[in-house]
């Protein structure tokens, strides 16, 4: 025990020299996240509130045919301007996100009580046209549904006739749930500090001492080998938590710069949301300190291991991309799959939804049993006598 809280000691000591493997695990993994998210946030929802609630300009071709309709969008926020000669390329562009065309039959069509046609023309795969076209529709359905309410009651019949059904909402949801949503992400965000956070310690420990040949004088000591590795994995978790950590505590800080007001959302990221999004990761703490120990023990250099290790960042990803695709009801045997157990729990409790004592202690179970399968396999590698050797 003396050995490895040795090695554990000595290793994370060494390693605060590092600035590679403190940027890395203190600096970069927990603070990058957040801080993208609150301005692409900020940015995303200033942009979209401008766009939803601003005066809503518009190239109108044919103004001077419905001189009533314009009149009318203009009280809904509308700001005519001026027609363009070719509204197709100038949407394709992106010179303008919409362009109302009204024909030269509109006034013909009004009069004698038929349908009048308008043209809406946007680019639906340009990104930031949907807010104003989605906006001009609902200015023109509210003005056709004004007028042909007037219409009716001009012929002595009830508007009502026209809409048999009628349909009320009910939105179930929550401030919180629907900052839930918003915040989808986050469980990667902290999947990714606790690889990032021991990513270099590990490649150092192993890949690194293997180039430095510092390894062999090191195993040539009488201690047990895994007590070395223990002793190790415990530095490079040790490293992990303390980014995980960080990355949680910068993310409630980050929640008071988020425009939540606007957003009609509630972030409650307490510290009991930490202590429960912590204890969800720990399992994932042990997974990657012995998964970047063991491939970064195939690798002859650091340089090498580094690509290994980056190759392998994808891992991570991969519950995210799967929720995002192919959204699941959540269950309980989630729990006992890493990286998506921790998805589903994190993302429920975002959603102002507990986890049960039972689904954690599953995720811990089974995460820290495939932590000792991987560890196993990492003591076998550790005790060949290649390790040691970086030709």
């Amino acid at each position: 025990m003396n050995s490895m809280l040795t090695v554990l000691l000595k290793e994370v000591r060494e390693n605060l020299r590092d600035k590679r493997t403190v940027f890395s695990a203190l600096i970069y993994g927990p603070l990058i996240g957040p801080i993208l998210f609150v301005v692409m946030m900020n940015v995303m929802v200033n942009k979209e509130m401008a766009k939803a609630e601003g005066p809503l300009s518009v190239p109108v071709i044919g103004a001077e045919h419905a001189p009533n309709l314009i009149a009318a969008l203009k009280q809904q926020g509308l700001v005519p301007e001026p027609a363009i000669a070719d509204p197709d390329a100038a949407v394709r562009n992106r010179d303008t996100d919409v362009v109302l065309r009204i024909p030269a039959d509109y006034a013909k069509a009004w009069s004698k009580g038929d349908p009048a046609q308008v043209e809406v023309i946007y680019d639906a795969s340009q990104m930031g046209s949907g807010t104003p076209t989605r906006r001009l529709e609902g200015m023109l359905k509210r003005y056709s549904s004004e007028q042909g309410a007037l219409r009716l009651l001009a012929r002595g019949i009830s508007p009502g006739i026209a809409a048999p059904v009628v349909v009320s909402e009910r939105d179930q949801s929550t401030p919180q749930s629907r900052a839930g949503m918003l915040l989808g992400i986050l469980p990667y965000f902290f999947v990714l500090a606790i690889y990032i956070g021991g990513m270099y310690l590990a490649i150092d420990l192993t890949a690194g001492e293997r180039e430095r040949q510092s390894l062999e004088p090191l195993f040539a000591n009488p201690v047990a080998r895994w007590r070395i590795l223990v002793g190790k994995l415990g530095a490079i978790g040790a490293y992990s938590l303390a980014s995980l950590v960080l990355t949680a505590v910068a993310f409630v800080v980050a929640g008071y710069f988020l425009p939540t007001a606007k957003l009609g959302m509630a972030f409650n990221l307490g510290p009991a949301f930490i202590a429960d999004a912590i204890l969800l990761e720990l399992p994932l703490i042990a997974v990657f300190a012995v998964l970047e120990t063991l491939v970064a023990a195939f690798a002859k250099s650091y340089r090498e291991a580094q690509t290994y290790l980056g190759l392998l960042m994808i891992l991570p990803i991969l519950p995210s991309i799967l929720m995002s695709i192919t959204p699941v009801k959540p269950a309980h045997w989630m729990y006992a799959v890493p990286l998506l157990g921790q998805q589903v729990g994190i993302s429920d409790l975002l959603r102002g939804n507990a986890v049960s004592a039972g689904d954690i202690g599953l995720a811990l179970v089974c995460g820290f049993a495939l932590a000792a399968i991987l560890g196993a396999i990492t003591a076998m590698v550790y005790r060949s006598e290649r390790l040691a050797i970086s030709a």
